[in-house]
């Protein structure tokens, strides 16, 4: 069973969703900054999100969602292809050591 998030009717729901790859990095986490609310008249009301511009890094960037660029399919392609091909030689080379 997938864990259920609900989000309040007066909240406009999120653009990007976790774990989805953007420009700036994969989203950590999310968080909503309701109108009329301390942070929302320090950060901007809405929603701000957390992302990691790697996998390897320790570094940890928050952005309005106005400020962050989704991976064209192209990009998003050429980035997971990558991956698969790094994580195919890991397995070759693991499977020399047997």
């Amino acid at each position: 069973m997938q864990p259920t998030i609900s989000i309040p009717k007066h909240w406009g729901y999120p653009r990007f969703a976790l774990e989805q790859r953007t420009k700036d990095g994969i989203i950590l986490g999310l968080q909503y900054y309701p109108n009329g609310t301390e942070l929302a008249e320090q950060f901007g009301h809405g929603w701000r999100y957390a992302l990691m511009p790697n996998k390897n890094s320790d570094e940890l960037f928050h952005f309005q969602e106005s400020q962050i660029q989704p991976l064209t399919p192209e990009e998003l392609l050429h980035q997971i292809t990558g991956e698969i091909n790094f994580y195919q030689q890991q397995i070759v080379i693991l499977q020399q050591q047997l």
